[in-house]
């Protein structure tokens, strides 16, 4: 009887134990926010780009140093290679790989970037008022808070030197686009926890490209901005940044890294083959750069097409181009007779021939172009003649050709987002150009490139603070101006 009595409990005890293992293993299942990955999180950086004023400040030897739960006992920590004599780093290829522990939820995460120099290294200004910037990962939702969020005025995934008001005092601000990105087992960039937990979907079958509430936007694209993809949503109307981009058609501008809760600007810009002479309209790549700095201070995202998408497409060469000839080539190549109909609503639109009476002037697309800019006014067209004769021109002698082309690119576009010949008046005035005109010094507190006097020399809008007569580009700047009226 003993024996059995002890063989019982010997049973008892082991079922037990079993049962034990059995929770313990429930209860790590429970504490592993994955259990179908080994989950890594994985840091890429976009893009670097500064944003000082001067073009004559010699490039930087940058690097970047990123550390990972740095408050924690073993502190993770990544220094890319120095990229020399950079200021502009489009394609950096800086790129960190980091395990989580299966029950970890939070990540922390620091960015700094320096500026290697013979006297030590200079840390960058990216964000806050210490020039680093400190963001928290989220293990079940994929996002992250803290310096850096959803809704963040210079966008999400962006660091900005400039948002701490610096804009002008010249504190080596720079820009950073990053993405960060978790193992996946499905591939389709929603965490094992929200689809289990939030969206009822299954963690073993991609959803890329689904439309489970039918608005028109897939769900990752609603995942990755914090809407709920299961509730429809009016994203053809949508615009909760005010740019006049609607949520589908950010959804659209993808590639362009845009943001539905951040400004964002679109140009396409084309020119002309090569003339039998040489002559050459090929918009330069530094001009570019050079035209987002103005803007992405700000946080105006402006977006140049030069053939990432449908820009940089070369129109056949004509030694001078007739305003008749314009709607032509606008139906032609911007809007490729239909095709391309939706981009009307996203992009404005450049063309560079080599020469056109007035030099430079904008228009819409929508009616014969004409002198005067109305409601609509969506594109502009430059002779290129006029930008070699300013690069030519003892006057501009110390600027490059490139800042001839960013500087003109910049002032047509004022006419797009409204700003008009005449209102203000020192805008587009021809009796304010020179000294010996009266008009030039009623016009001279307004420092604006849509001042003829500062058009080559000052490469920004106006913001109002330059004394009496001036005026506020900035503020009046109306980004639904280039929508075609109803």
């Amino acid at each position: 009887m003993k024996k059995i009595v002890n063989i019982i409990c010997i049973l008892i005890l082991l079922f037990s134990s079993i049962g034990f293992v059995n929770a313990f293993t429930s209860m790590s299942n429970i504490n592993d926010f994955d259990p179908l990955v080994d989950t890594s999180i994985t840091i890429d950086i976009l893009c670097i780009r500064g944003l000082e004023e001067s073009m004559d400040d010699e490039d930087p030897n940058l690097f970047m140093v990123i550390s990972i739960d740095k408050d924690e006992l073993l502190d993770p920590l990544w220094e890319s290679s120095i990229w020399h004599n950079q200021k502009y780093i489009n394609n950096p290829q800086f790129s960190i790989t980091y395990n989580v522990p299966d029950d970890e939820e939070h990540i922390t995460i620091n960015f700094k970037l320096f500026d290697s120099t013979s006297n030590g290294n200079n840390l960058c200004d990216i964000g806050n008022q210490n020039n680093d910037v400190t963001i928290t990962y989220n293990i079940k939702t994929g996002h992250w808070t803290g310096d850096d969020y959803i809704g963040d005025p210079s966008g999400y995934g962006r660091l900005n030197g400039c948002d701490d008001g610096s804009i002008y005092e010249n504190e080596l601000d720079y820009e950073i686009w990053f993405s960060i990105s978790q193992t996946d087992f499905d591939h389709d960039t929603i965490p094992y926890w929200t689809e289990v937990n939030q969206y009822g979907t299954d963690p073993e079958i991609s959803n890329l490209g689904e439309d489970i509430d039918n608005d028109g936007v897939p769900i990752e694209w609603e995942h990755r901005w914090g809407y709920d993809p299961l509730v429809a949503e009016d994203h053809q109307l949508l615009d909760d940044d005010n740019d006049s981009i609607s949520n589908y058609e950010e959804f659209l501008t993808t590639s362009f890294r845009s943001d539905p809760f951040r400004k964002d600007i679109f140009l396409e810009i084309d020119w002309m083959e090569e003339g039998p002479n040489g002559e050459t309209s090929e918009y330069p790549l530094r001009a570019r750069e050079l035209l987002k700095n103005p803007f992405h201070r700000r946080n105006y995202m402006f977006h140049v097409d030069l053939g990432e998408e449908n820009g940089g497409e070369l129109i056949p060469f004509k030694a001078r181009t007739g305003q008749d000839e314009i709607r032509d080539i606008y139906d032609e190549y911007f809007l490729h007779n239909g095709t391309y109909d939706w981009r009307r609503g996203v992009f404005h639109y450049a063309i560079f021939i080599n020469e056109c009476f007035p030099a430079g002037f904008a228009f819409s697309g929508d009616t014969p172009p004409y002198w005067g800019y109305i409601p609509g006014t969506n594109g502009f067209i430059v002779g290129s003649r006029l930008m070699e004769d300013r690069n030519s021109s003892w006057k501009f002698t110390d600027k490059p050709l490139e800042y001839f082309y960013g500087s003109v690119t910049m002032h047509e576009m004022g006419h797009n987002f409204g700003i008009k010949s005449g209102n203000p008046g020192g805008c587009d005035n021809f009796f304010a150009k020179y000294p010996w005109q009266i008009q030039f010094w009623v016009w001279r507190t307004y420092v604006s490139i849509m001042n003829y006097q500062y058009t080559y020399y000052h490469f920004d809008y106006s913001d109002g603070t330059n004394g009496w007569n001036d005026f506020d580009d900035w503020s009046e700047i109306d980004l639904s101006y280039f929508e075609k009226p109803n």
